[in-house]
């Protein structure tokens, strides 16, 4: 093994010498490059290799790379890379190939393999790389996009490119990543042709010996790997992931055109197609029957009217696929509009009526969710609809008996509109609901009586709640406890909390930090009044 490592330390003597001789190390640094290199070689020439010293080799060539390349911007020399650096870059690809042959299942190793190649190496090294890589690891759909990628954008090779991706698919046949980036990889080549051939036009040269059929212009490829991918996978999130990729192309106009009237007819019982018709209307000028924007209507009336045509196709797809899904869709479309900030008030007004509008029609349908329910009558809330936002709740508790949530949207109403049944339907939460999901409301039920109540009646919510609630949610319970003794009565308060709790476990390691933390703020205190 002396040996073959004394061959390599040889080996690297002529850009060692170059490196001295230009001037971008001296000899004391020379002598220590040798050394650390002697060590680096003997690790990955031992008979148990590790792969941490095959990486720790070459972020030392790295780092050597990068030094010297800053030494050369430093003294202005920029000669002899061929017998120094692409000597270093020569022997780290050798140490990456060995180490990808021994570690073959390493996505990340040859990952970083490809780094370094896209940064130190020549594009013909990199595609060996890639094969080589593919070659092992063909199961994995994003390294054979991430290849085909760089061959079309950094090589510009659209037909490797091509080649990688039908390799790909008959790998995957069935992976809609794949089938997306092709399809992007066409238009992009199909625009790439139009502006080649508009620059020959401009500069008045003679384009009849290249190849410019008007199909590929117009993405005829790219067609034909939609119709393709449609037929293998017949989904709604699929086919619009297609549109919008064609959106992005000004030239495929039909093709778009083509794409959107399949959607409809392929998918019209899929909430996502109704979804993206309506909020396709956001983008549509004012219809002809319409009367467009005079000198003194705004932008804002046009867009009022935009979303009223959304609201329109939505009220349709509910009528024509009554699913909680579309109601979904529906809601979350007016709850985005009505979020979005606008200096006109009638504009927001007609936001909020039209949300409401939407709740209304998913609850009559009985296709609201409880979470719908609870975002229904917060926003009720928020606008001092007191009355609706309670009727909404009572409505959601009588649907979704079970759930705590529910019952901490209509306490939440009944705190707010100050009401003196607040205490009695936390008693009544607690006898229809399991006690191992009850914490959260009888957090709400301490916090609503510490501002509301006096400090008997809370401790007395704290004692029952400790007895009620066990195991780990426990914890949460008894941290609170102890820091609202503090708060409401002091060291004394809390240290006696802390004694009573002290047989209660489990505890967190918080709850004994906060009663050392109370400890030293007493004891601060008791030295401070001393002083003075």
């Amino acid at each position: 093994m002396a040996e073959i490592i004394q061959e390599r330390i040889e080996d690297r003597l002529p850009e060692l010498q170059q490196l001295e001789r230009i001037g971008l190390f001296s000899r004391a640094e020379i002598k220590a490059i040798i050394k650390k290199a002697s060590d680096l070689e003997y690790r990955i020439q031992r008979r148990t290799l590790f792969k941490e010293d095959f990486i720790n080799y070459i972020q030392y060539e790295i780092n050597l790379l990068e030094l010297i390349q800053r030494r050369r911007v430093r003294i202005g020399y920029s000669f002899k890379k061929d017998e120094i650096e692409n000597s270093i870059v020569h022997r780290v690809q050798g140490v990456f190939r060995r180490a990808s042959a021994k570690w073959k299942d390493d996505v990340q190793l040859w990952l970083s393999y490809v780094v370094f190649c896209k940064k130190w190496a020549t594009k013909v090294q990199l595609s060996k790389v890639f094969s080589a890589m593919l070659a092992i690891h063909s199961n994995k759909p994003a390294l054979w996009i991430m290849a085909a990628k760089w061959e079309m954008e950094d090589r510009l090779s659209s037909e490797s490119a091509r080649q990688l991706f039908l390799r790909a698919l008959r790998f995957h046949p069935e992976c809609p990543k794949l089938y997306q980036e092709y399809f992007r990889m066409e238009l992009m080549h199909a625009e790439k042709l139009r502006k080649e051939k508009q620059e020959f036009e401009k500069a008045k040269m003679d384009v009849g010996n290249l190849e410019y059929a008007e199909e590929i212009l117009m993405g005829e490829l790219a067609r034909i790997i939609y119709k393709n991918s449609v037929n293998i996978i017949k989904s709604a999130e699929f086919h619009v992931s297609l549109l919008s990729i064609a959106q992005l192309f000004d030239f495929a106009k039909d093709l778009q055109r083509e794409i959107y009237d399949d959607l409809q007819a392929l998918h019209t019982d899929d909430p996502l197609t109704w979804d993206y018709v309506a909020r396709r209307e956001l983008e549509t000028e004012s219809q002809p029957g319409e009367e467009p924007p005079t000198a003194k209507q705004t932008k804002v009336a046009e867009v009022g009217h935009r979303e009223e045509r959304c609201c329109a196709v939505y009220e349709e797809a509910v009528k024509t696929l009554r699913t909680e899904a579309m109601c979904k869709c529906y809601i979350n479309f007016c709850m985005e509009r009505f979020a979005k900030k606008t200096s006109s008030r009638l504009l927001r007004e007609k936001r909020l009526e039209r949300t409401m509008v939407a709740f209304r029609k998913a609850h009559d349908l009985k296709l609201l969710p409880e979470l719908q329910y609870k975002q229904w009558s917060e926003l009720l809330l928020r606008h001092d609809f007191l009355t609706e936002a309670l009727e909404v709740a009572g409505a959601g508790m009588e649907l979704f008996p079970g759930s705590v949530m529910m019952w901490q949207v209509k306490l939440q109403v009944l705190i707010a509109s100050k009401s003196p049944d607040v205490a009695m339907l936390f008693e009544e939460a607690f006898v229809h609901l399991k006690p191992q999901i009850c914490l959260p409301l009888w957090i709400s039920w301490a916090e609503w009586s510490e501002g509301a109540k006096s400090q008997e009646d809370t401790e007395a919510i704290f004692k029952k709640a400790v007895l009620a609630v066990t195991g780990g949610d426990s914890v949460t319970l008894k941290d609170k406890y102890l820091d609202w003794a503090y708060r409401s009565g002091g060291y004394k308060k809390a240290r006696a909390v802390f004694k009573s709790l002290q047989e209660s476990r489990p505890f967190s390691v918080d709850f004994f930090r906060k009663m050392i933390q109370f400890e030293k703020e007493q004891i601060f205190g008791w030295i401070t009044s001393k002083k003075n």
